[in-house]
């Protein structure tokens, strides 16, 4: 790249070089068993069960949502692994060389939520982990403002220091942990699953039973939105899987890869949530139980409890730093190439995990899936609609590459930002925000009419946003220049 800008490309940003590229269909499959075999994985599909629907609903769900998913997740890979580049320069084709950081930006939030729910998760094994080695000497009444309990919050941030002090010795100190963690945890997954068998005299009675909805349009009033929860789950990584894809040998291993590790995968361990939290109430009585974490508080103080609590936290540390680090760092870096180092990214990251009081997001089922896994797919389903309708319908997958890296030629737009790919992210995004704060508790019902709108929020603003977008540049002589 001798022409490039030195201020627009770093070696974390350069194109992967042809010798790089060396993941086949097993690394791609094996990257995302590493970041399906997860808590939340498991909390989305029991969370379903707590919602109301049968086993056999919630499981129709998430493979329905999966195979939703797959599909952008697929499309926008395909430019990682033809040109070698990153999401955040990928992105500069369609938002422009300086526009690009704002989608890598809220793309890059979300991770930063997502990093401090799994720190939260990780944290609350530790909680309980002490709390069967102390005689439950942790408990204590919440603090004010926060409200959580001394030994919650501590043990949160002991977790969370010992993420950033892996962060700080470098990405790859988790190689070992990354290797190793997945297995572990799909083994205990199915330890979990034998022992509520086992307690639950069989699965029989577990998945014949009934949904609590009785009408096809009770169903459906919670099936859509956990349809777009389902979707926006792995809305995250649609975006910026050019960050993996760039590594992977050729197509056919990247969308091989994609297609054995994310549907298969994401069924099976969801499949343990679905039944184990179906399990729960015939177990201990009461509600079903989607938390792992608390669900093992509930057992009998032995052994495999703590072996049980040690595996979850070590796998947690594992996914979390994998799936939640590497984009928000990128965003980063494509801000500022000659300042910014991953880590000083993965530490900003760290910090705004803390800032966002994640077990609050974690309250409960409803505010986990509709409110911030429906909320943010509201942000990042348009962003998916324009970079796949930009790089398949407008360029017909053909990019400049030498270009991404210029502050001149056909992606600058004039000024660095293509406005009609911000024009268009808007006109995805607004319409469902009144919603959002309706499912959020900020708005009150008088705005329940947009809740529909909502609903379907990642598939609203991708369809719309995508085809704003497409009209826009076909019908601008100028912007045509920039496709040509």
């Amino acid at each position: 790249m001798q022409n490039a800008d030195p201020t627009l490309i770093n070696e974390d940003l350069a194109p992967t070089p042809p010798e790089g590229r060396t993941w086949s269909v097993h690394h791609m499959a094996s990257l995302w068993i590493g970041m399906v075999v997860c808590v939340p994985t498991y909390m989305l599909a029991g969370g379903l069960i707590e919602l109301g629907m049968s086993a056999w609903q919630a499981l129709f769900t998430i493979t329905v949502g999966n195979a939703i998913v797959l599909v952008p997740m697929i499309l926008n890979g395909h430019g990682g692994t033809k040109y070698g580049i990153p999401f955040p320069v990928l992105a500069r084709a369609s938002f422009g060389i300086l526009g690009a950081n704002i989608p890598a930006l809220l793309r890059g939030l979300v991770a930063c939520g997502w990093f401090g729910i799994q720190t939260w998760i990780g944290g609350s094994a530790i909680y309980q982990l002490l709390n069967v080695a102390t005689s439950n000497g942790l408990v204590g009444d919440a603090i004010p403002f926060l409200g959580i309990n001394a030994g919650q919050f501590g043990c949160f941030l002991l977790f969370w220091a010992l993420q950033v002090w892996i962060i700080w010795k470098g990405i790859e100190s988790i190689k070992v942990f990354e290797t190793y963690a997945a297995p572990v945890l799909v083994a205990a997954g199915f330890l979990l699953l034998g022992w509520a068998y086992m307690e639950a005299d069989g699965f029989g009675g577990v998945f014949a039973q009934e949904s609590k909805f009785n009408t096809f349009g009770s169903f459906m009033a919670v099936f859509i939105p956990s349809l777009t929860a389902m979707v926006g789950f792995w809305a995250t990584l649609s975006l910026n899987i050019p960050d993996f894809t760039r590594y992977a040998k050729s197509q056919r291993d990247q969308v091989l890869g994609q297609a054995i590790g994310l549907p298969v995968f994401m069924f099976l361990f969801s499949f343990i949530g679905v039944a184990v939290t179906a399990a729960t109430p015939k177990i201990f009585g009461g509600e079903p139980v989607s938390d792992p974490v608390v669900m093992l508080g509930m057992m009998e103080s032995g052994v495999s409890v703590v072996v049980a609590l040690a595996i979850l936290t070590i796998a947690t540390l594992s996914t979390n730093i994998a799936a939640n680090v590497v984009a928000p760092a990128n965003a980063i870096i494509n801000m500022a190439p000659e300042k910014a180092t991953f880590r000083v990214g993965a530490l900003v990251t760290a910090g705004i995990g803390v800032a966002i009081f994640p077990w609050k997001i974690m309250a409960s089922a409803g505010s986990y899936i509709f409110v911030w896994l429906g909320g943010y797919s509201t942000l990042l389903g348009p962003i998916a609609g324009i970079l796949i309708a930009d790089y398949f319908l407008l360029r017909k997958t053909e990019l400049d590459v030498e270009s991404l890296y210029q502050r001149k030629g056909p992606y600058w737009y004039g000024n660095g930002y293509n406005m009609k790919a911000l024009f268009a992210l808007l006109v995805g995004v607004l319409p469902c925000m009144p919603g959002f704060l309706v499912a959020a508790g900020a708005m009150d019902s008088t705005w329940v009419g947009f809740m529909e709108i909502f609903k379907y929020g990642w598939f609203f603003g991708f369809f719309v946003s995508g085809i704003v977008y497409l009209v826009l540049m076909k019908t601008d002589s100028s912007a045509e220049e920039a496709t040509a």
